[in-house]
């Protein structure tokens, strides 16, 4: 693959964590729009995809040296403990990697950039070791997605994924070594030191423990240990909170919020997610996120061409500005 790469991006590698289990058309575009050869992937399948999208995750890997299928996968049950368990065994994949990554981010498989890689660069320079992601005190209905114990049973015939979290009246411990909960998504930005320091932790063990018959486990997990006191880059939890839409990492639009924190979407909805429209890109791009989510082709094939052409713009645009501060 011939990508122009500059010194700052060389010295300063990415690693993804791809959680994906459809349309392999948009996982080969988003890693075309984040790539760089320096950069490392790893790209966890559902087991239960079609063999189609699994031959296709295994075409890339065989394709991209620095593109890899994850040596653990999950059947991946939709706001169960292996959806979390997906990212994890990415993260501890991409710590045996011989790539020397700085920070690590996140994504599924309809998600897409906003920025070029080199601008990445330099907005994860810019955090100087801290962490990026969402973390802020639960409202009560959430206290009791890991204050319960759920189990797993078949979901409604209507529903998309076979299985899900049911909770039950069971429940569960307070939080282990008297652990201050916070509740956020399950995307993040992390430092390689955090990711290191979460490996060996047993505070961080006993809290995936906690994780394992939670629902939506990762909204809680990565947001209440980026506040453990003494993590590397720590968000003490004096801290106010940090919302979807302070925290950078991923823009979504949401139906409940629609026309009180942002615009109509001009796509279609599903679950209460905007499928992004061609109408939105100006927006997308110039709110301030790294990433934005969702989009699919068979909605808008226009909005994910033009998002590649301007991200193909800013690149050429942040190459020639850093080159003129240099002169």
């Amino acid at each position: 693959v011939n990508v122009s790469v500059s010194v700052e991006e060389k010295n300063f590698p990415i690693a993804y964590s791809l959680v994906v289990h459809k349309y392999p058309w948009m996982v080969e575009r988003l890693i075309r729009a984040t790539y760089s050869p320096n950069n490392i992937y790893c790209i966890h399948y559902d087991l239960k995809s079609s063999a189609q999208f699994k031959a296709a995750m295994e075409g890339l890997a065989q394709c991209l040296p620095n593109v890899f299928i994850a040596s653990m996968l999950e059947d991946v049950v939709y706001a169960g403990f292996t959806r979390l368990k997906a990212d994890l065994n990415c993260l501890s994949d991409l710590l045996q990697s011989e790539v020397k990554w700085k920070y690590v981010i996140n994504l599924c498989g309809q998600d897409f950039p906003l920025r070029p890689n080199n601008e990445l660069v330099s907005e994860l320079k810019k955090l100087n070791g801290s962490n990026m992601l969402e973390t802020y005190r639960p409202p009560q209905f959430k206290k009791d997605r890991y204050g319960f114990h759920y189990e797993v049973k078949d979901a409604d015939a209507d529903f998309e994924y076979r299985k899900n979290p049911v909770q039950t009246n069971e429940k569960k411990a307070p939080p282990p070594h008297n652990t201050v909960m916070f509740t956020g998504s399950a995307y993040f930005v992390l430092s390689r030191d955090f990711v290191l320091h979460i490996n060996s932790s047993v505070v961080v063990k006993d809290l995936l423990a906690l994780s394992e018959d939670s629902f939506s486990p990762d909204e809680h997990f990565w947001a209440t240990i980026v506040r453990l006191p003494g993590v590397p880059g720590e968000v003490p939890r004096s801290h106010p909170d940090i919302t979807d839409m302070m925290s950078r990492t991923r823009l979504a639009k949401w139906l409940l919020l629609e026309g009180n924190l942002y615009p109509p979407c001009t796509g279609v909805y599903v679950r209460g997610v905007c499928i992004y429209g061609a109408a939105e890109i100006c927006w997308l791009l110039n709110y301030g996120h790294w990433f934005a989510n969702k989009f699919d082709t068979s909605v808008d094939p226009i909005a994910v061409q033009c998002l590649e052409e301007k991200l193909e713009e800013r690149k050429k645009s942040f190459l020639v500005s850093s080159i003129s501060e240099m002169v």
